[in-house]
C-alpha cells in the first residue's frame, strides 16, 4: 500500500510503500486493550505496604484491667480499632505481572499502526537531520506538517541526538527509535510522524 511522502518543509514529494501486513490489517481492539493493560500494569512498583498490629511498635502492656471499669475490655493499644493501631487487610508488596502472548503483543502493535493510518493520523516524512541542536528547527518541521497542535510521536530509524535534543522541550512531543515503542506509545499519541527510514526498522521488529 502507498501513501504520500512529505518533505520536512511540508510538501508532497512522492509516494512511499507501507507493508500491508503491518499498516493495513483490520485493527483488533481486544488485542490493543490487552497490550495497554499489560503495559500499565508493568509500570506499577507494587511497593505499597501498611503495618498489621504485630508490626506496629508499642502495645505490649494491657491498657487497663479486664474487669471493674465499666468499659470494654482491651488487650493492646495497637488494636486495629484504636487510633495508632495496625491496619486490617492493608496492601502488601507484590508484583503486578500481566503476561501477554507474543502473538497478541505483535497483533496489538500492528492494530495500533493500522488504526492510526485509517484515521489519517500517520504521516511519513523523508529522512532528515539537523546540523545543530535547536528547538526552533523541530518546531518548524511540526508546523510545516500541521502537527504542532497535536500530541505527536516521532519515530526515528535510529537514535539521532540532534533531532532528540531539538524536540525534547516541545510540549506533547515524544521522539523514539521505531524499534523501542509499545502499543501504548502509539495509542497515547494522536499523530504519528514516521521517518521513511524507520519503516524498515519497524518491519524488522516483526521479523519481516
Amino acid at each position: 500500500m502507498q501513501i504520500d511522502l512529505f518533505s520536512k518543509e511540508g510538501s508532497v514529494i512522492g509516494k512511499v510503500d507501507l507493508p500491508e501486513d503491518i499498516f493495513g490489517i483490520e485493527p483488533n481492539e481486544h488485542a490493543m486493550h490487552q497490550a495497554v493493560v499489560a503495559y500499565l500494569a508493568h509500570q506499577r512498583q507494587g511497593t505499597a505496604k501498611t503495618k498489621i498490629r504485630s508490626e506496629v511498635s508499642g502495645g505490649g502492656k494491657k491498657p487497663w484491667k479486664q474487669k471493674g471499669r465499666g468499659t470494654a475490655r482491651a488487650g493492646s493499644t495497637r488494636s486495629p480499632l484504636w487510633s495508632g493501631g495496625g491496619t486490617i487487610h492493608g496492601p502488601k508488596p507484590h508484583e503486578y505481572v500481566y503476561k501477554l502472548p507474543k502473538k497478541v503483543s505483535r497483533l496489538a502493535r500492528k492494530s495500533a499502526y493500522s488504526q492510526r493510518l485509517l484515521e489519517e493520523n500517520l504521516v511519513v516524512v523523508e529522512d532528515f537531520s539537523f546540523d545543530t541542536i535547536k528547538t526552533k528547527q523541530m518546531a518548524s518541521v511540526l508546523k510545516n506538517l500541521a502537527l504542532k497542535d497535536y500530541k505527536t510521536l516521532i519515530l526515528l530509524s535510529d537514535t539521532d541526538n540532534k533531532i532528540y535534543m531539538s524536540g525534547r522541550n516541545i510540549p506533547n512531543v515524544t521522539i523514539q527509535p521505531a524499534d523501542k515503542i509499545s502499543t501504548y506509545d502509539i495509542l497515547n499519541h494522536r499523530k504519528i510522524l514516521l521517518l521513511k527510514g524507520a519503516i524498515e526498522k519497524i518491519q524488522n521488529t516483526f521479523g519481516n
